[in-house]
């Protein structure tokens, strides 16, 4: 996975975001994408190697693996990251249309006509709906993939032993988990970092709206 090209393309929305984005696209680049790519993807790189279990049936640790980690944490979190971004793309695809109908308009009216966006670093009409659904998109994103993890893993909790009762093993076995307390704290940061990007999306859906309302009210005051 590319990951540079993902964040140039998602870096080009800063230029419309406010600081509580740029914060956003501080926090998911720096705290979840470089921890994910720098040291989580390594330390579960051999999850399933290291998962030991106390008997030599065959295909009975494969089976307890398959059990307690149904779906890895690594494709989750790289699920997790391309989703959670993917609705910047949206502002971006808004942004080439403007831009396009920018052009338009100018070649059909002439060089010295006024231009249609004034200012184009600023969020006008049906671009500032595309910017505030996206970011509702991000925070139902984290939120769903939050949940997911809670179900799966109870707790986000990643105990050292593990008992299995699945055929083919022939009883009760106890199975390890290689490097657990590592992979807790790790868990825990990403969680944690989720729930920071998401405080962040509220604080700037609040802030869209309350600066929409204060224009509005404005105007209506000068009406």
């Amino acid at each position: 996975m590319n990951w540079a090209s993902l964040q140039e393309l998602v870096s080009e929305v800063n230029q419309y975001s406010t600081v509580w984005g740029r914060i956003w696209f501080n926090v998911v680049f720096i705290f979840r994408l470089l921890v994910y790519t720098v040291a989580a993807e390594a330390i579960w790189s051999d999850d399933q190697h290291d998962f030991e279990c106390n008997t030599q049936q065959p295909g009975c640790t494969n089976v307890c693996y398959n059990q307690f980690f149904p779906i890895s944490h690594i494709r989750l979190w790289a699920l997790q990251l391309i989703l959670v971004t993917c609705p910047s793309l949206l502002v971006l695809l808004h942004v080439a249309y403007r831009k396009v109908k920018e052009q338009k308009h100018m070649e059909e009216a002439g060089r010295h006509c006024d231009l249609l966006y004034p200012n184009p670093g600023k969020k006008h009409g049906g671009l500032w709906w595309t910017y505030l659904f996206s970011l509702l998109l991000k925070v139902a994103v984290d939120l769903a993939f939050l949940y997911i993890f809670h179900s799966i893993y109870h707790n986000f909790d990643l105990p050292r032993l593990v008992k299995c009762v699945v055929a083919p093993c022939p009883n009760m076995v106890d199975c390890f988990l290689g490097r657990p307390t590592e992979k807790k704290v790790f868990t825990y940061f990403m969680v944690a970092a989720t729930l920071v990007c998401i405080i962040l999306n509220l604080c700037e859906v609040a802030y869209l709206v309350g600066k929409r309302c204060k224009v509005f009210v404005s105007l209506q005051r000068l009406a």
